[in-house]
């Protein structure tokens, strides 16, 4: 095991510590030295890593303490940048501003991979929906009021309960469930005239939704012809 190597996986035994972690329980895990720990664990505080403790008592990390993108090798930095590249395709503005975020943060440590290109070409941008309003409504258990037009081009209001994005490589569905249906429908982000949060929640119910969703998808797959969408 290399230093860094070494020094990364300190790291996460004491982020992951719910107490005072012991140098000989350290080299234990890791299979080295205490007299190794304590070397380490010296230099990683000469780098203001927030390790605070002394031999003998124990050492604790700093609450809210986080790692820079150390750890990844050259094959798996250019499976991130390529995955990440791709979010592009999903015509998702918000998860793209975060991908390239994402990435800033990862290029300095392992090097731009700017011989590695992945086309835009996808799903374009939704006029009448917001992924990312969509995403945060997900994970808030936020209802959303939506105005959406069918397979004959007739134009309902809904309000529905969001419970997962599905991105695929045209289009974007968001499947719900819906109150005028009462039932779990597929609802295309294209086909969205308009999109708001609702003042109702359904706290507590995602979960079950979402799993009665996939036991229904064990016995037949969501398609993105005409003919599959509600």
């Amino acid at each position: 095991m290399s230093k860094t190597v070494r020094f990364f996986e300190i790291i996460q035994l004491l982020r992951a510590a719910n107490k005072p972690l012991l140098a000989r329980d350290m080299a234990d895990t890791l299979e080295v030295s205490v007299r190794t720990i304590y070397r380490d664990i010296a230099t990683l505080q000469s780098l203001r890593t927030p390790i605070q403790g002394e031999p003998g008592i124990g050492y604790v990390m700093q609450q809210g303490y986080d790692l820079p993108a150390l750890n990844f090798n050259a094959e798996e930095a250019e499976a991130i940048t390529v995955g990440l590249s791709m979010i592009a395709r999903t015509g998702d503005v918000g998860l793209w501003k975060a991908a390239e975020t994402a990435m800033r943060k990862l290029n300095p440590v392992n090097n731009e991979s700017k011989h590695l290109l992945t086309s835009s070409y996808g799903t374009a941008e939704s006029v009448g929906a917001d992924p990312s309003m969509m995403r945060s409504a997900i994970r808030a258990e936020q209802k959303i009021s939506i105005e959406y037009t069918d397979l004959k081009d007739n134009v309902t209001s809904r309000v529905i309960w969001p419970l997962v994005l599905i991105y695929y490589s045209e289009q974007t569905m968001l499947v719900s469930w819906c109150e005028l249906r009462k039932d779990i429908r597929h609802f295309r982000l294209d086909r969205m005239i308009a999109s708001t949060v609702h003042d109702e929640d359904f706290i507590g119910q995602g979960g079950r939704l979402r799993d009665e969703w996939e036991r229904t998808m064990k016995e037949a797959t969501v398609g993105t012809k005409e003919s599959d969408v509600f």
